[in-house]
């Protein structure tokens, strides 16, 4: 019985620190304009007697804390790995990718309970200062969306704050909406009714978001990985005759793990066939870590879990 640990990475280590570093300095600017945007929209808030506007301004909070919890998670990443640490910090990527769902799920209940409540006892708003306040709000979310589009797939965190950030332009789009129409209608119930609808947008979007980062916390498959063709692919290979105790798992929002034994009677493998597999494990179903253990397979071979796994 043979075991091989190989480990394959799409950049190199100077690429990948690179590659942090400019996410880090996203982050830094989403989260200073972000803020800076909070503390002007809650005062005009106030001025304008506008509790969606209010609404809006405890929402952008929620979601400035989001991106601060994604940008140590990042942080975190950079952390290099130690002797009882053995991955490094990675996994704290998805508990703040988990913790970005929570708070979007609750400052999306907030706004809805505002809303219920405006609905329910309705006042005159200063219409203009909702209008250039929703407009200035939808240029700084929707140009700090622009920071994270490129890596918004290929991690939780950065979709996170990608689904903070878009949801934060949409909610400005439905308050200036809603401003501008009772400017000229006086029908106050327009500006709730927006704002229930925008929060359904919201949840929508954050649904995919807590369902992947629960995956993960989990130890599921992340959903992105073929478990199955990864399973014929490593079937299918020369020499092998059946494969078990095959696991999938996420190590951060972004590096897969792969553990799994290969019964292969008649052969093993060599180092350019442990390199050749790695990399097609990584270049066909995102898998940047493979642990694959050699087996003969006889009946005295203590490792007997074929017929279990």
């Amino acid at each position: 019985m043979g075991v091989h640990h190989s480990h394959s990475h799409s950049h190199t280590h100077s690429s990948a620190h690179d590659h942090h570093q400019e996410l880090n300095k996203a982050f830094i600017i989403a989260i200073v304009l972000n803020l800076a945007y909070t503390v002007f929209q809650a005062i005009y808030a106030i001025l304008a007697n506008s509790m969606s506007l209010l609404a809006d301004a405890a929402h952008n909070f929620g979601d400035v804390l989001g991106l601060v919890l994604a940008l140590m998670a990042n942080l975190l990443l950079m952390v290099p790995a130690r002797k009882r640490y053995s991955y490094g910090f990675k996994r704290t990527t998805i508990i703040a990718a988990l913790a970005n769902a929570f708070i979007l799920v609750a400052t999306s209940a907030f706004i809805l309970l505002e809303s219920i409540n405006k609905l329910l006892h309705l006042s005159a708003i200063n219409s203009t200062i909702v209008i250039w306040a929703g407009l200035l709000g939808i240029v700084i979310n929707a140009g700090s969306s622009f920071l994270f589009m490129r890596d918004r797939h290929a991690d939780l965190n950065v979709q996170g704050a990608f689904l903070h950030l878009i949801s934060d332009a949409l909610i400005s789009l439905g308050v200036v909406i809603g401003a501008i129409c009772i400017r000229y209608t006086n029908w106050y119930w327009i500006d709730p009714i927006l704002s229930i609808l925008i929060v359904a947008i919201i949840l929508w979007g954050t649904i995919g978001l807590l369902r992947d980062s629960i995956n993960l916390i989990l130890d599921g498959v992340p959903r992105y990985v073929d478990q199955a063709g990864v399973m014929r692919y490593l079937q299918e290979l020369p020499g092998v005759t059946s494969v078990h105790d095959l696991h999938i798992w996420g190590l951060s929002t972004r590096e897969v793990a792969l553990t799994a034994h290969l019964i292969m009677p008649d052969s093993n493998l060599s180092d350019d066939d442990f390199h050749h597999i790695n990399h097609e494990l990584h270049e066909r179903f995102r898998i940047n870590h493979a642990t694959l253990q050699v087996e003969k397979g006889t009946d005295s071979d203590p490792c007997g879990r074929a017929v279990i796994c």
